[in-house]
């Protein structure tokens, strides 16, 4: 062993670079040392200059490698983090209800409007018809309080009216039984004036009789004694005859006097007639006043019925208006009802393929109890880049898309937009790090990544939200 290690430094190819042929075969310690060497050796001097050739292309090979690296990631940015996202749309029931039909299969192909699940509508077109009859009666309502407006509303404008110029005719009777009563009041006072001259004229007249008298007596008593005179002849005719004249003139004064008595009682009694008239007058005057006055009185009351008529009026007015309040809000309840009859029908409300689906005939439902989901076509990638790739990242800059689902190709995109905050923020419990252990992390920012239209073409019902992808922007 120890003999076999006298040359560990040495190597073979050292040793056929030193040794010469006729070395190897002149010494015995070295043909016993060194071991045999092939007749082909001299070929193997060639293989040193080639490796090191290949070393030398091998390198320049790899910096360029290297360099178009460092080239093509210092204008592009890499993620792994990413996954295909798209609109998922529940579908759950608005009323609760009993499902009577379901109208579609697990990943079957629905488009917008399409019936999908039937529940039991008796109960709803049940509530429907109670509805429509409530409206039907509170129209009825409304019908006849518009009736008993117009009805009431005629009679109190043609009462009020009537009692209106019946009250103008009862004022003007009593201002003219007033102008009547003061025209009486006014003439009895001429009529007892009256009364007083006749009295005084009945006065004078009879003293005029009795002056009459007197005078006819006198006469009388001459007439007499010139009567016997002449018949003695104690004196002449003349003297008798002026006698008998003076007898005459003072008889006819006292018939004279007697009709002016007569006359002036006569006129006495026609001034009591006047006065007593007067009187009477006054007195209908008077009563016509009080008559009117009572008239005018049940006008006045006329017209406060024609008020209250008014008021009642009014109030049928707000019945009308509480009717048609009652009509609108059943109009609402039929419009509900109906609405809640429609809801019996659930229809796809996009167009997609149907998922997690969890109904069957017969279920008892809830309102918004989850019954089965719609994945449309409209699907995208979101990315969530690490803070310190989005330095040079916007808006519009191409993006190479790979998903794990279709190793073999590649898909094109653009950047859309960013998120206004990091995953972390939107997270149930966001991070708090005004704490004493804060440690920073680096922070991923998600990236909203919309596919190119034609780089999908074929693949647009196999690309599905979910799946796996590795996206690459270029941000130069």
């Amino acid at each position: 062993m120890e003999e076999n290690n006298k040359y560990p430094q040495h190597n073979t190819a050292l040793l056929e670079k030193e040794l010469t042929p006729e070395l190897v075969n002149s010494d015995p310690i070295v043909q016993e040392e060194l071991p045999v060497v092939s007749p082909k050796a001299p070929k193997n001097r060639l293989k040193f200059p080639l490796i090191l050739a290949g070393l030398g292309l091998g390198a320049i090979a790899l910096g360029t490698v290297g360099h178009n690296y460092l080239q093509y990631a210092s204008s592009h940015q890499s993620t792994d983090n990413a996954t295909v996202v798209g609109h998922i749309h529940d579908i759950s029931s608005r009323i609760p209800g009993t499902v009577t039909q379901v109208l579609v299969n697990d990943n079957q192909l629905v488009h917008k409007g399409q019936l999908l699940i039937k529940l039991d509508p008796q109960d709803y077109r049940v509530k429907v018809l109670e509805t429509a009859a409530a409206l039907e009666n509170a129209r009825s309502q409304a019908s006849a309080a518009h009736s008993n407006i117009s009805l009431a509303s005629q009679t109190t404008r043609g009462k009020t009216t009537q009692a209106e110029g019946d009250i103008n005719g009862a004022i003007a009777a009593i201002s003219t039984a007033n102008a009547a009563v003061k025209e009486a009041e006014a003439g009895i006072p001429a009529a007892q004036a009256d009364v007083q001259l006749a009295e005084a004229g009945v006065s004078a007249a009879q003293s005029q009789v009795v002056q009459a008298n007197a005078n006819l007596g006198k006469a009388e008593l001459d007439y007499r004694r010139y009567r016997d005179l002449y018949r003695t002849g104690a004196i002449a005719r003349q003297q008798f005859d002026n006698a008998k004249t003076a007898y005459d003139v003072d008889v006819a004064q006292k018939t004279s006097a007697l009709e002016g008595v007569a006359q002036a009682k006569a006129k006495l009694a026609s001034s009591k007639v006047e006065i007593a008239q007067a009187q009477a007058k006054l007195s209908q005057a008077q009563e016509n006043v009080v008559v009117a006055q009572a008239k005018l009185a049940n006008t006045r009351g006329g017209l406060q019925q024609a008020t209250a008529n008014r008021q009642d009026t009014a109030a049928k007015r707000s019945q009308f208006i509480a009717a048609k309040a009652a009509i609108a809000q059943a109009l609402a309840s039929l419009k509900d009802a109906k609405t809640q009859l429609s809801y019996t029908y659930i229809t796809a409300p996009t167009s997609g393929r149907i998922g997690r689906k969890n109904v069957e005939v017969g279920n008892q439902v809830t309102a918004g109890t989850p019954l089965m989901a719609i994945v449309d076509r409209d699907s995208w990638v979101v990315a969530n880049f690490k803070e310190t790739q989005l330095e040079k990242m916007h808006s519009h800059q191409s993006a190479e898309i790979e998903l794990d689902t279709f190793p073999h190709h590649k898909f094109m995109g653009y950047v859309e937009s960013m998120s206004p905050a990091s995953g972390a923020q939107f997270a149930l419990l966001p991070p708090d790090n005004a704490t004493g252990n804060f440690t920073k992390v680096v922070q991923r920012i998600p990236v909203k990544i919309i596919f190119d239209q034609k780089s999908i073409q074929g693949y647009e019902s196999r690309i599905v939200p979910g799946m796996s992808a590795t996206v690459t922007v270029e941000v130069k």
